[in-house]
């Protein structure tokens, strides 16, 4: 893809989640890792897509006669949608008189989005800026350091969110332009790690290192870390304690923050759209003790204890 052009799931105002202060995270598609638990399936994929809203669907049958691949039809479960024959072509939206036909993904030139951002800078204040996450927003790697070197020209603080399963040329060329890199750190076992994402995570490793050499060196970016508390897959004493290592030895404390992120089940629904199965859509929330301990397991790891924390939704406990 040309890097004067890229694929945009979302843009999303006024986050506290992606960095400090009041930001504005601009979601690119695609990514190249398949977590299992993935919370943005509509992500995954670096081009456009087509998904049906159940909730907003009087049943037309309208959409059906706008598909020129006849990829469309009815079934006990709603719409169905061939994604074979699916060319994201967007007559079934055009159609749709309700809006239960959507497509995900738009195409943006570059300084168009650059200005659509900038249209936010009166909120950001000291602390906010722009976010760049995904998917994996680096596999647009070429657009997205265009896109943080315009943003950095006009003083924005700048923040990338990636799980570094990229080339570290990618990620060196973006550095000089970012201010805050989120980086995921979700599995430290390989085995593990390519049971649940299908990918190893040697790269992943070797990319944070670099990273950590390079802030010793540049004294910039600043680096947080996140770890997605995952049922049955990433929630283990083991891999708290192996992360935490790595974070100590390994990153030599560089990090000035590590997140344990408790899992969420509010995606459950963007599978239905895309007609996906889900594996954890019957699996539950959190208890807040479990989220507890495993923040006394990080501790434990004998990193700095200032610079762990917790967030997320956790079940109600009587």
């Amino acid at each position: 893809m040309e890097c004067a052009k890229a694929v945009v799931l979302d843009i999303q105002r006024c986050s506290t989640e992606d960095g400090p202060g009041l930001r504005t995270t601009v979601f690119f598609k695609g990514c190249n890792l398949l977590c299992a638990w993935c919370h943005n399936p509509e992500s995954t994929l670096l081009k456009k897509q087509v998904q049906w809203m159940g909730t907003r669907c009087i049943g037309c049958r309208r959409c059906l006669d706008a598909c020129a691949n006849n990829g469309l039809q009815f079934n006990e479960e709603g719409l169905a949608i061939d994604r074979k024959k699916c060319v994201a072509c967007a007559s079934c939206v055009s159609a749709c008189p309700t809006g239960a036909m959507e497509v995900k993904g738009t195409e943006w030139e570059l300084y168009d989005l650059i200005r659509e951002v900038l249209k936010d800078r009166a909120y950001f204040g000291k602390d906010g800026g722009v976010t760049v996450s995904g998917g994996e927003a680096l596999m647009q790697g070429l657009f997205v350091e265009k896109f943080l070197k315009e943003l950095k020209s006009t003083g924005v603080h700048t923040a990338v969110d990636t799980a570094a399963f990229v080339p570290r040329s990618t990620i060196e060329r973006i550095l000089p332009y970012t201010d805050l890199v989120l980086l995921d750190l979700k599995l430290f076992d390989a085995a593990e790690h390519k049971k649940f994402t299908r990918m190893d995570n040697s790269l992943i490793l070797e990319n944070a290192k670099f990273l950590c050499d390079y802030i010793k060196i540049n004294r910039r970016p600043e680096l947080w870390i996140r770890t997605p508390i995952i049922p049955n897959a990433t929630n283990t004493e083991e891999n708290i304690l192996a992360i935490g290592n790595f974070i100590r030895n390994d990153l030599r404390g560089t990090p000035s923050k590590w997140e344990l992120c408790s899992f969420n089940n509010l995606c459950n629904d963007k599978y239905k759209r895309l007609n996906l199965k889900w594996d954890y859509a019957n699996v539950p929330l959190l208890r807040k003790s479990e989220m507890e301990r495993l923040y006394q397991v990080a501790l434990k790891s004998g990193v700095d204890p200032d610079i762990v924390t917790w967030s997320g939704a956790t079940m109600a406990e009587s």
